[in-house]
């Protein structure tokens, strides 16, 4: 499992976890290390992958995972396609927000 943040100008280091990753493990080992202490007012993820800008960077980077045969191969190739990924991916996933939140508002109408 991998672990990134992103933002119109920048995105954090990802972060490979090995093992199983509970909720707890999730608040204390990565939340707390890369976001900071004062997790007060922090909601849960969106409730729909659709909306999450995050969501569609992993989506890219599944789709350009290249064969790997060792989980080592794997890390290295994750952190590759993480560093290289252009901001400009980024920055128009969350320009397209918007539209994705009317798009899901008037399907649910």
């Amino acid at each position: 499992m991998a672990w990134g943040a992103i933002t119109y100008a920048s995105r954090s280091t990802i972060i490979v976890v090995r093992g199983t990753l509970t909720g707890q493990r999730y608040v204390d080992d990565i939340l707390r290390s890369h976001v900071g202490p004062s997790l007060n007012g922090l909601s849960g993820p969106a409730h729909s992958p659709y909306l999450s800008p995050i969501e569609h960077v992993w989506d890219q980077l599944k789709r350009q995972m290249p064969l790997c045969h060792s989980v080592h191969g794997l890390e290295v190739a994750v952190q590759d396609l993480w560093v290289h990924l252009p901001q400009d991916n980024i920055r128009r996933l969350i320009n397209t927000m918007p539209d994705r939140v009317a798009a899901m508002y008037c399907s649910r109408r």
